[in-house]
Formats: structure tokens, C-alpha cells, sequence
């Protein structure tokens, strides 16, 4: 009878037994061989937060073959499928229309100055790359989102809702955490290079009441604020990225040569696009992921969102004078999800007991 019983739960348990749909997304790591203790890291903390719930994939890339200890202790972490690429000199490297000569002295005049990075060669390949090339990667051609991981970060949340379904669910093109102004001796001419694409494609612009243009201009396009999404942290649609109107606006900017000439950043090259390109409605703060990418935190401060969270809220960034939070209140006053919201909007995308991840 007992035996009858159990064998009987045990058929209804694999027959309420549903194998988990997970969206078509992706980690994203840009990484060498010597950092691999820090992405162990950030690995380790995306996985228990995050990824243990759901076993996303990973895509690791780097410019040189990883090693095989990279990768013995990167895929230990997950149960996530991983996958290892080498970035080619078509994507990691000078265009043949980059004056080699006058790039390091360009290089060497910023590097005088004390400007961050100012000397580095290999940190203009990185923002180039991250700018233009790393959605257009083989190994992620089949994926439509990612969500980029960066070495030695913080992740001080539970997130149990699959964040890739919200983003797909409500067409969100676009996620952030931190977004603060630019260091504006790394991108001298970008505006004005920027402004060139703008006039010459309008019918790629956002102009309407959902755009997002006022929080990148303080004085009607006349000159750039220097705000921008912190790219360190970012989940978007890959195929947004890979877009006629992000591409030409790429290709626009890299014929110029200000990622080797000057020191433009991936960050705000990302922000520029989708404050001119997309709707408010395409654009997502997630409130909720208490993240740390020294030294700025975002830490969510409301009562409901720290009873899963360990972050300290007095050390919260967002309305700190370098945080571009406040301007992005002003023309979004609704873009911080209430918990009735957040509840409602996260809620089915939750896997109940039972699911096969």
C-alpha cells in the first residue's frame, strides 16, 4: 500500500514537473587569462544571486587563446553551457585608416596629462571593440540578449525573476544600474562627431514625447552633458546592437578615429545611441540588482527591495552630483518601478516549485 502510495506522488510530481523555456540570452565576459580570479568573482556571485535559479550561458571572450586553466575553473562555476572565443585582428586591431604614428602621440600627450587610460593602446581596442564589434562575435550571432559580466564586481541581491523574460516581455532594448557623468577630456570631439550622424540620419532619431534625448544636453544640443548609462553593467538586445541605424552610427564614429585618437568610451558611444534612438518605455533601471564596480554602488534603498539585499543603502550613488539619476527623474519621473509595479511586472517570470531549470 505504502509502496502503491509513493510510486503514485512520485508519477504526479514528474507529470507537474515542467522543463523551464529560458529565454534566448547570454552572459558576456571580456576577459584575459590574468583576471581570472576576479572573474571567478563575479561568477561566483552571479550564480548565487542569479544564474543557480536559471543555468544561462556563458560567452567568454579575449584577444589571446584562453588557457586551459581559464577554462577548467570558469566552467566549474555553473551548470550554465560555456563557451571560449578569440576575438580576430578584424575586430581587435587598427583600421587601415588609423594614422598608427599619430595615435601614440596621441597617447602620449593624454598619458602627460594624467588622463585615465589616457596611455593605454590596449584599452582603446577594449572600448572599440565593446563600441562596435563584440554583438557581431560568432559565438553570439544566435543569441538576442546578453548581459555583460566584468571582473572583481559586486552583486549584493537576490534576483529570482528571470531578468532576460522582463526584458523580452516588455521589449526593454536597453538595462542599467549606475549612469554618471563623462570624464570629458576622453571624448573632446564626440558630440560634435555625434551631431554630424544626427543631421545626416533623422529618420534613425527618436524625436517624440518617449524620447530620451533631454537627459544627454542641458542646452538644446548646443554642447553634451557628458551623462551615460555605466556600461560595466548593462543587459540590452543584441539585436538593437546589430541594427542598420546602431551600425551606421558605429561606422560613422570609427572613421573618424577618436577611439585611437582620443579615448571614447564604449559607455557613453552605447548611451548616445540609446538615448537617440529609443523610447523611454525600451529603456529599464533595474532598481532591484544592488551592483558594485569600485568604487560606485547602486544599492536600492526602498524598505521592500532590501529585505533580499546586504548592500548598505547610505553608500547608494544614484543621487550623488556625479550621478545622472536626478536629470533622468526630470524627463522620466516614473522610471523607478513602485513594488505594486515591480511585483506585477516580475512576478510570472518567477519558475514555480517544480520547474526543470
Amino acid at each position: 500500500m505504502e509502496a502503491g502510495f509513493l510510486e503514485n506522488e512520485r508519477n504526479h510530481q514528474q507529470a507537474a514537473a515542467v522543463k523551464y523555456d529560458r529565454a534566448n540570452a547570454v552572459f558576456v565576459v571580456l576577459a584575459r587569462n590574468r583576471e581570472l580570479n576576479g572573474i571567478r568573482k563575479s561568477m561566483r556571485q552571479m550564480e548565487d544571486r542569479f544564474n543557480r535559479k536559471f543555468n544561462y550561458p556563458y560567452v567568454f571572450l579575449n584577444d589571446e587563446e584562453f588557457s586551459e586553466e581559464f577554462i577548467a575553473l570558469t566552467s566549474s562555476l555553473t551548470k550554465g553551457q560555456t563557451f571560449y572565443g578569440k576575438i580576430d585582428e578584424s575586430m581587435w586591431g587598427y583600421p587601415s585608416h588609423i594614422n598608427q604614428t599619430y595615435a601614440a602621440e596621441c597617447r602620449k600627450n593624454m598619458q602627460d596629462n594624467k588622463v585615465i587610460y589616457g596611455g593605454s593602446e590596449s584599452y582603446r581596442h577594449m572600448c572599440r571593440f565593446q563600441s562596435g564589434f563584440f554583438f557581431r562575435h560568432p559565438l553570439l550571432e544566435t543569441f538576442e540578449y546578453y548581459w555583460r559580466l566584468e571582473p572583481d564586481i559586486e552583486y549584493y541581491c537576490d534576483v529570482n525573476y528571470d531578468v532576460f523574460k522582463v526584458m523580452k516581455d516588455n521589449d526593454f532594448k536597453y538595462g542599467w544600474t549606475i549612469s554618471l557623468t563623462e570624464y570629458m577630456a576622453t571624448i573632446p570631439t564626440l558630440w560634435e562627431t555625434t551631431k554630424k550622424f544626427i543631421a545626416a540620419h533623422p529618420e534613425y532619431m527618436e524625436t517624440g514625447p518617449e524620447s530620451l534625448r533631454e537627459w544627454i544636453t542641458d542646452d538644446n544640443f548646443k554642447t553634451y552633458n557628458g551623462c551615460h548609462f555605466w556600461s560595466n553593467f548593462e543587459v540590452g538586445s543584441l539585436n538593437f546592437l546589430r541594427s542598420e541605424r546602431y551600425i551606421k552610427f558605429f561606422e560613422h564614429l570609427d572613421k573618424v578615429g577618436g577611439f585611437f585618437y582620443e579615448r571614447w568610451g564604449d559607455a557613453p558611444v552605447h548611451s548616445l545611441a540609446v538615448a537617440l534612438m529609443l523610447k523611454k518605455s525600451e529603456v529599464h533601471f533595474f532598481n532591484d540588482i544592488g551592483y558594485k564596480h569600485n568604487p560606485l554602488m547602486h544599492c536600492p534603498i526602498e524598505g521592500y527591495l532590501q529585505k533580499s539585499c546586504h548592500c548598505n543603502k547610505q553608500e547608494n550613488f544614484d543621487w550623488n552630483n556625479w550621478s545622472c539619476a536626478t536629470r533622468y527623474k526630470k524627463i522620466h519621473p516614473e522610471f523607478i518601478w513602485n513594488e505594486h509595479t515591480f511585483k506585477n511586472k516580475t512576478s510570472p517570470f518567477i519558475p514555480t516549485p517544480g520547474t526543470i531549470i
